[in-house]
């Protein structure tokens, strides 16, 4: 475990140095490559970044947003070509229609959410699985933008409270309690979104018949 820490914390010193010179520019670079091809310590990338300049911790988050969503173009390109085979060799059935209902039901929200969760978050399925849905590409680049920026932006207030050593011990922690604190998170957007039902105004006839013509 020792040795594995120490590893991981050389490679995102490595990366460190290389990115520093590049400003918020970096952090976009970075999470562009993470979300495209390579599992890369965003986190501790960007937890680096706001560290040493706190003041600019909003843009580092929005750089890092930009970039992933940007990156997560090459996964939705090959998903959109014919992806619905590789998804289905990941994962099991009951979970690929489990996920294909979720998408066809509240395609942002079931994007968007997975986008707020660090790793072990399959993230990567998730945007593979929505190109499958041939979710609209605008509304996929907002769900992993909206998402990451909240991951983000609470990453950066942790990092400012409690140094960049909070992407380790907040990681250990939600490994460990991964099932109960995706199950809480889940129930609380669940009821967020119920409520923000509730408080929406009732559509009137002519308004549904111009949704659906349109």
């Amino acid at each position: 475990m020792k040795t594995l820490k120490h590893i991981l914390s050389r490679y995102t010193a490595f990366l460190w140095a290389l990115l520093k010179p590049l400003g918020a520019w970096g952090v976009l670079a970075i999470a562009a490559l993470d979300a495209a091809f390579l599992g890369l310590p965003m986190d501790a990338v960007v937890a680096g970044y706001v560290y040493q300049d706190r003041a600019r911790f909003v843009l580092y988050a929005l750089m890092a947003s930009v970039g992933s969503a940007l990156g997560s173009i090459v996964i939705y390109g090959i998903g959109y070509k014919g992806g619905e085979e590789l998804l289905r060799k990941r994962i099991p059935p009951a979970r690929f229609e489990k996920i294909h209902a979720a998408f066809d039901k509240h395609p942002f929200w079931s994007l968007m959410f997975p986008a707020m969760l660090p790793p072990p978050t399959p993230f990567k399925l998730f945007v593979l699985a929505a190109a499958v849905s041939e979710m609209g590409f605008v509304r996929f680049l907002l769900a992993i933008f909206s998402g990451r920026m909240v991951r983000f932006l609470i990453l950066g207030l942790l990092t400012i409270r409690f140094g960049p050593d909070v992407v380790q011990l907040f990681g250990a922690l939600f490994r460990r309690h991964y099932d109960w604190l995706l199950t809480g998170i889940a129930v609380g957007l669940l009821i967020w979104v119920m409520q923000r039902k509730k408080t929406l105004p009732p559509r009137t006839p002519a308004e549904s018949t111009d949704r659906s013509l349109g």
